[in-house]
């Protein structure tokens, strides 16, 4: 605002801005009275209120705005809700690593925004658009996951989240009372979706919260995180389960690109990346190839055995041949060592050390983990004897199956993780609306 006009950016929608424009009218003593006033009024606007505006929509040439052909002459201004001051300018939030990099050698060096704050202030913060889109892209994820699953016939169910005992294993879970007997939060839907298919439902899946209290403090772990789950019955081999995911994988990636060009535009203009390379047909690897091609890229025996779960660096390294092997940023892993998967995996019919189970990974990291799982109530029982784990809690999981039951396999899937490996982010936090993590419980 200036003594004879004001300038403001209109926000409508999270990624178009427009100016609005008010100047002094002289044309009379009144007008040049109350657009003096006007003008003062103006002055006090606050960042980010919400204003109800009416004037004339004029051609003209800006800079400052998304929308650069257009402006608003302003006639009238209604504050609806008047903004407080804020913790951290929006345009401070928006700027990329790479700006703000650039301008440390300048004479106003762009501030760098800490993850504390923006998260303890995250409603703010998602009014930044790329956090926006985001959001959107999140939910974007759901529909297709939903739409594709409902053409190939699935149902989708929901699955109690407040279990008996200590889950499946009772490592890394939330316990708490139900009325005088141990129970906890759910740390996947598993055991339900299986008891789903002994129903005779046939396939299902189910969109819904999970649950790890876990410690870990790394870049991709959250403690409650949203899970897209599905079971379904086999009818000749596990890899119907994977054909299952990997077409509803491409549907989803083609579908973003379709649908939320304009969210992804959004956040790629903040946080760089390309958009994820894959097959048009299963890529899928075997866990000794797997090790075969670690070996070949110098990962010695030491540092990983045959048999031993990868770690992070490994993960990535074996992404990385992928890539360059396959040409793909989506492929799956599959026959996973018996002994590092849950007790209700389906051993390999060919070498029992290893398992009819698999993950699936984009850049290089797991955002999808499932098997088949193992219908046989004795198998069961002896597997959870020999991992010491409670069977009471698990009977009636157990039951289900002693009456038939159609041998069946399933995927678990992160929905935050396979947002925040697509967009290529550098925070799964970033993907979570309100992340819950081992020193966050708010807001």
């Amino acid at each position: 605002v200036t003594g004879s006009a004001c300038f403001l950016v209109l926000r409508p929608n999270p990624f178009k801005t427009l100016q609005i424009v008010f100047f002094k009218d002289k044309t009379s003593a009144e007008t040049l009275e109350s657009s003096v006033k006007m003008l003062k009024w103006l002055s006090h606007l606050t960042p980010e209120s919400l204003i109800d505006v009416s004037g004339n929509v004029v051609e003209a040439n800006v800079k400052s705005c998304s929308i650069n052909n257009l402006e608003l002459s302003l006639n009238k201004c209604y504050v609806v809700s008047r903004a407080e001051i804020l913790p951290f300018q929006l345009e401070d939030a928006a700027r990329s690593e790479a700006d703000i990099v650039a301008s440390q050698d300048t004479p106003r060096p762009f501030p760098r925004l800490g993850q504390d704050l923006r998260l303890n202030n995250r409603y703010i913060d998602l009014r930044v658009p790329s956090n926006n889109a985001i959001m959107r892209i999140q939910s974007g994820v759901c529909q297709l996951f939903r739409e594709h699953l409902y053409k190939e016939g699935f149902v989708e169910i929901h699955t109690p989240k407040i279990v008996p005992g200590e889950s499946e294993g009772g490592a890394g879970v939330f316990r708490t009372d139900y009325f005088g007997t141990p129970a906890c939060l759910a740390q996947s839907p598993q055991l339900y979706k299986q008891m789903a298919i002994s129903s005779d439902l046939g396939r299902v899946f189910e969109v819904g919260p999970v649950f790890r209290a876990e410690k870990s403090k790394t870049s991709r772990h959250l403690c409650e995180f949203t899970g897209l789950d599905f079971e379904m019955g086999i009818n000749e081999h596990y890899n119907e389960v994977l054909t299952v995911a990997h077409q509803m994988f491409k549907y989803i990636f083609e579908g973003l690109e379709q649908r939320f060009k304009v969210e992804l535009g959004a956040v790629r203009e903040q946080y760089h990346s390309e958009p994820v390379t894959f097959t048009d047909e299963p890529c899928i690897l075997h866990w000794p190839d797997a090790i075969a091609r670690l070996r070949k890229a110098g990962v010695s025996s030491e540092e990983l055995g045959d048999f031993d779960d990868f770690n992070t660096q490994q993960e990535l390294l074996l992404g990385k041949i992928v890539k360059e092997e396959f040409g793909t940023d989506f492929f799956i892993l599959d026959r996973y060592p018996a002994d590092i998967r849950p007790f209700y995996t389906m051993p390999c019919n060919e070498d029992d050390r290893y398992s009819n189970s698999y993950d699936m990974f984009i850049r290089g990291q797991e955002i999808c983990s499932g098997a088949q799982r193992n219908h046989d109530p004795k198998f069961l029982r002896k597997a959870l004897e020999k991992r010491k784990i409670d069977i009471n809690p698990l009977e009636s999981y157990i039951k289900s199956f002693e009456y038939g039951i159609t041998p069946h396999g399933g995927v678990g899937i992160g929905l935050e993780r396979v947002v925040f490996l697509y967009l290529g982010l550098d925070n799964v936090r970033k993907s979570s609306m309100f992340p819950r993590d081992t020193h966050r419980c708010s807001p």
